[in-house]
């Protein structure tokens, strides 16, 4: 039987050797870890390779995802389907492991990590998301959701700004099932981290509210398990368990050095690790009897059975509940959701009100709501002003059960936890900030659209049109670098009911996040034909039309009424135009070809872009013989409707930008 030592070093020799054939990675923090792994995973990870689905499995993370062939190591020695082959072409192209854990390649990971926090922010994201859904489905006799969430992290993670929004939001909440572990080995790329990095780590997450629990021996496997006891029994905060270990842990000449971080350690180091270690076996040559102690296949299923059978009780007990826990974490939407939407949608349209897109927004959310119970979201305390909470929003702080976070002034760790809630699975999770500040998020609605996941981002005060605020607060170039974003959907309607159908589309995507971009200022409603309707959802569709139309006005958001004005001016002066709306650039350009054409039709050269924004992505559109009414510059502060005629958005100007192009 192997030993609790010879099994981390198995996690050792794999990642040092698969570095080493990959000529690039990171083995420092594998090796120092992998003491602290092999306890976690033996002896208290709840997890079974042979359904890395398993609803109630435990969620691991590896925030510090530089060292993912620690990761790669345990799925592979502890079962899961991910053979030696995968380990040995590291880092290359098409294997399931690449340079850093990428969701959707190997079966047991989580999450993207790399960009460091933004782990530790899902992890508290799959925490909340646990927490509410035990509240929601667990019964006095029945537990179905239980499990724990675990984080590893390093001093780049800590140095990270998001990892003070996260963990100071978790600690608030009391995510008792949060456990980080923190791996204290003092060095980052740069060296020793006493140079830049000499926070009071400890008095930093107890004033978070966390459990601390200081000076682990990382490897000492009898102080780590007793450490994480001691995490798993403290059900009312957070717990982080620093750990002090030694990076590329076994290496005589760069364990403890930066020169372990991120390069291969040569093949003589390497020979002399082995020999330190006692390890003799060849590059990937991993013993029969260790693999034999790794497995977690037998206690995996083991486990799942049980609460299979916990699964069947529930079902007689409870078959309703029953039947919406499965559904919700398959993903499916409720039956009535198609329904309730077009009525709503219907009713909409009948009431043609002239409302501000972020009133709209709330309106929606108020229709679907009540056909959503997976529905949960909050704001990055901007609700009174984003007009996210709706009448049967609950604060999940004081309702274990509810549906609406305040996120406080958090935008980058909002939209990162909504994404560990969305991975976690169970519900559909938005998260809202003005459109302004989707720059502090911009690197987890990039890790969004990188997993292909459908978390939903409100973004309110779409354009100058906020006003008085200014240029700090007016987006100019926002949509246009969200339309960039390979897998965003961008949605910027124009009135009530392109609102309630962006939000409709948003919820029924599976395989990406989208952006809701929704007006301040009030905009009218458009006159639509059931057809039109339908074509909102293709992402741009006509609007407005005549015979033989000399020029076509495209729009979005608030200019769409703009663009319907000078549609009338140019007719009173005998000019025919097309107008056509697009609130979503993104589903137009995945349309066929044959629809696209018969929106934009290519013997109609004559166009006018009309954006209260930057102009640059409009060109694939508009073409040569153009002009655009757009924004290439900041705006101002003023009234709004003093701020849109002083940058030319009115219909004079409209009108003349056509004749000069006709």
């Amino acid at each position: 039987m192997a030993d609790h030592r010879t099994l981390a070093n198995a996690i050792r020799a794999l990642s040092m050797d698969a570095v080493q054939q990959a000529k690039s990675g990171h083995p420092g923090a594998p090796m120092g870890m992998a003491d602290i792994a092999e306890a976690l995973w033996n002896d208290f990870l709840k997890h079974n390779p042979a359904d890395p689905q398993w609803a109630d499995r435990d969620r691991f993370v590896l925030s510090n995802g530089h060292g993912s062939m620690l990761l790669y190591s345990l799925l592979h020695l502890s079962g899961y389907d991910l053979d030696i082959k995968e380990l040995k072409n590291f880092r290359q192209l098409h294997s399931k492991t690449p340079g850093h854990p990428e969701y959707g390649y190997a079966p047991g990971v989580e999450t993207t990590t790399g960009p460091l926090g933004q782990g530790l922010a899902n992890a508290v994201g799959m925490a909340i998301a646990e927490r509410t859904l035990a509240a929601q489905f667990n019964k006095p006799d029945i537990s179905l959701v239980d499990h724990n969430t675990y984080v590893f992290m390093g001093d780049g993670c800590l140095m990270e700004g998001i990892s003070h929004e996260v963990c100071s939001l978790a600690g608030t909440l009391g995510l008792g099932k949060l456990i980080g572990i923190y791996d204290d080995n003092g060095i980052s790329i740069d060296g020793e981290v006493e140079g830049w990095f000499t926070d009071d780590t400890a008095a930093r997450f107890e004033a978070y509210g966390w459990q601390v629990i200081r000076d682990v021996d990382g490897h000492d496997r009898a102080a780590i398990v007793a450490a994480l006891n001691d995490a798993k029994a403290q059900t009312a905060k957070p717990t982080l368990v620093i750990c002090k270990t030694t990076i590329g842990y076994g290496s005589p000449n760069k364990g403890g050095k930066e020169s372990s971080h991120g390069a291969p350690l040569g093949d003589d180091e390497i020979a002399l690790v082995r020999e330190t270690l006692g390890w003799s076996h060849a590059p990937f040559e991993v013993p029969d009897e260790v693999y034999n102690e790794w497995s977690a296949k037998e206690r995996g299923a083991e486990r799942q059975a049980a609460w299979s059978a916990q699964l069947a009780d529930y079902q007689s007990k409870y078959p309703a509940e029953h039947a919406e826990f499965v559904r919700r974490m398959a993903g499916e939407l409720p039956e009535q959701f198609a329904s309730a939407v077009d009525e709503y949608i219907k009713t909409t349209d009948a009431a043609a009100e002239k409302i501000a897109s972020r009133k709209a927004s709330q309106n929606t959310l108020n229709a679907y709501g009540p056909v959503l119970p997976e529905l949960i979201g909050g704001s990055a305390d901007l609700a009174g002003s984003n007009l996210t909470i709706w009448s049967g929003s609950k604060d999940i702080k004081a309702h274990p059960e509810g549906n609406y976070i305040y996120f406080g002034v958090r935008e980058f760790g909002m939209a990162a936890i909504i994404n560990g809630m969305v991975l976690h699975g169970g519900f559909k999770t938005y998260g809202a900030t003005f459109l302004m500040f989707s720059e502090y998020a911009r690197n987890a609605l990039r890790m969004a659209a990188l997993m292909k996941i459908p978390a939903i981002h409100v973004f309110t005060h779409d354009s100058i049109g906020l006003g008085e605020d200014g240029p700090t607060h007016q987006p100019v170039e926002q949509a246009a670098t969200l339309r960039l974003l390979p897998n965003m959907d961008v949605w910027r309607a124009c009135d009530a009911v392109e609102s309630a159908v962006s939000w409709k589309v948003a919820l029924q995507r599976t395989d990406g996040p989208s952006s809701l971009l929704f007006s301040r200022q009030g905009l009218p409603h458009q006159p639509r034909t059931a057809e039109q309707i339908e074509n909102i959802e293709k992402g741009g569709y006509v609007l407005l039309d005549s015979d033989n139309p000399q020029a076509i006005l495209i729009a979005t958001g608030s200019e769409v009424g703009l663009a319907v004005e000078a549609h009338g001016k140019l007719a009173a002066e005998g000019i025919s135009s097309r107008v056509v709306s697009m609130p979503s650039t993104t589903v137009f350009d995945r349309q066929p070809q044959s629809y696209r054409e018969t929106v934009l039709p290519t013997a109609v050269t004559a166009r006018v872009v009309i954006e209260a924004g930057v102009s640059g992505g409009w060109y694939k559109y508009a073409g040569h013989n153009s002009a655009m009414v757009c924004l290439d510059t900041f705006g101002e502060s003023g009234p709004a409707d003093q701020v849109f005629e002083h940058f030319g958005f009115n219909a004079a100007n409209v009108v003349d930008q056509v004749k000069n192009i006709i």
